[in-house]
């Protein structure tokens, strides 16, 4: 059977993303990584509400205020795995098995260094950052207390680093040749367990935030080793020899550094964006004398807001994932018109799920009924709920612009071109930046307390919106170059003139 016309698929889980019908191959694919989010933002919710449930509503502020610095370092991880996966997808593209092992022997040494590196660079980071956010031991009871609980959670969070980075690389090297769905069927246990682990380190062994943590650590640690021996039993390809490891050449380690530092750097620019963005929502908790609101409304209401655009975040997510394996595989296969023609239709997709997703986030925000998913009634209120609703309102009209975003930087990675995404990341890093530290003042005739206009958090909120705007510029030009323009035509030669 030829192969343009056979089933897109290989053998068990593994699909074919270079033949089939693109937008139904992809969608397909896309699907078991769907679930993956959606899992993985259950059991974020459900660490949120067991936290909101159990513990005082300082130590929740202080666990929502780390989010931003462990986006920072879970996200540099997230974006060297994914970047370096492409290596894999264009050797499955060209189907050079022996190539695959290689690769994947080289993320496994390059993730332990990165790991390495990256936990210590974490460690010693967390009072610096904390102090950046404006979380600090200093000022009254109400401070003290969202400080120790911050410093406590992101500090096992952070001494768990290895675990994510390598949850990550075999997820994406999966991926790469084919298979969403396993990685799914194993955070489906390590969600389960962190639940159950919640519960018992929480509530019954009374640790508080540093329980919650450690049972994030531990969860991911379990589906990650659960991941790498499912690949090796089922996948020949990945089954590696010392060989594979001797076969590491200087170019394979270039090339996949190449690949991976450049989107984890473009990932780990977006957090600090996301840190000057969590700064700028406390200063709205902050009283004039230093000390922090009572129920910090500003804080717990603009984190539950983000909890539900995570979640209707999710399906832009796994498309932009899938596209990153389609475009990586197609590349190595050399089917250029496939690319530009899976690039047109996801891109039509996101606009119509950008409208849906809009449209229930909406909803969600009558009466505030999204705030009660995450947080015990008495830590809800008018403040809460008037901030959080702002934030959503502004945001949610805004959701393609983000697809677009995850679409087209995805799509571009995949044809190994990772310029263009990380000056995307720095695009999106000046904007957001710019927005929060001058249009809030502006727009509040000065500095920002607990005291300032709800028109200075509208601004605040527009620094999101904005950025993915900026990020989708230099994307969009890189699109143009390298998907939709036409490829020059070389001169024929007397050979290719030849009969």
């Amino acid at each position: 059977m030829d192969t343009k016309t056979r089933k897109a698929k290989r053998s068990g889980a593994q699909t074919d993303l270079t033949v089939g019908s693109i937008w139904k191959t992809v969608l397909k694919f896309s699907l078991p990584i769907l679930f993956s989010y959606l899992l993985q933002t259950l059991y974020s919710v459900a660490d949120a509400a067991i936290c909101g449930y159990t513990l005082s509503g300082n130590e929740v502020a202080g666990v929502n205020d780390t989010g931003s610095i462990s986006f920072l370092f879970l996200q540099f991880a997230f974006g060297c795995t994914s970047g370096m996966s492409v290596v894999i997808a264009e050797c499955v593209g060209r189907r050079d098995q022996d190539a695959v092992r290689k690769a994947f022997a080289a993320q496994i040494v390059l993730g332990a260094i990165i790991s390495a590196v990256l936990t210590v660079a974490a460690l010693f980071s967390i009072k610096p950052l904390l102090g950046v956010l404006g979380v600090t031991n200093s000022g009254n009871d109400t401070a003290r207390e969202v400080y120790r609980a911050a410093f406590t959670y992101i500090a096992v969070i952070c001494g768990g680093l290895v675990t994510q980075l390598f949850y990550n690389i075999i997820c994406c090297v999966l991926r790469s040749i084919g298979d969403s769905l396993t990685p799914l069927l194993f955070l489906l246990g390590s969600s389960v367990l962190n639940v159950a682990l919640d519960l018992l380190l929480i509530i019954v062994c009374k640790m508080g935030v540093a329980g919650a943590a450690a049972a994030t650590v531990i969860s991911q640690g379990l589906a990650a080793v659960g991941c790498f021996i499912a690949a090796f039993v089922r996948y020949p390809q990945l089954r590696l020899h010392a060989a594979d490891f001797k076969g590491i050449t200087r170019r394979l380690t270039g090339r996949t550094l190449w690949q991976g530092l450049p989107l984890g750097l473009q990932f780990s620019v977006l957090a600090i964006g996301i840190i000057v963005m969590s700064n700028g929502v406390i200063a709205f908790d902050k009283m004039p004398d230093g000390g922090m609101a009572e129920g910090t409304p500003a804080q717990l209401g603009y984190s539950a807001a983000c909890k539900v655009d995570n979640i209707l975040f999710m399906p832009f997510n796994a498309l932009g994932t899938a596209m990153l394996s389609f475009c990586g595989q197609n590349h190595g296969a050399g089917n250029r018109d496939r690319i530009k023609k899976g690039t047109s239709q996801l891109l039509c997709i996101v606009l119509i799920l950008s409208a849906v997703c809009g449209g229930i986030g909406t909803l969600l925000t009558i009466n505030g009924a999204y705030q009660h998913l995450f947080l015990a009634s008495d830590k809800i209120t008018a403040q809460s709920v008037r901030f959080g609703n702002l934030y959503l309102h502004i945001v949610q009209p805004a959701f393609f612009f983000l697809g677009a975003l995850l679409v087209l930087r995805n799509a571009v990675q995949g044809l190994a071109k990772p310029l263009f995404p990380f000056l995307a990341g720095v695009a999106e890093l000046v904007a957001r930046v710019v927005v929060c530290l001058v249009l809030p003042r502006l727009l509040n005739g000065g500095a920002i307390t607990s005291a300032a206009s709800i028109t200075a958090f509208a601004g605040l909120s527009l620094a999101d919106p904005l950025a993915w705007v900026a990020a989708d510029i230099p994307l969009l030009i890189a699109a143009i170059l390298y998907i939709y323009k036409k490829p020059k035509q070389k001169a024929p030669t007397e050979v290719d003139a030849a009969p």
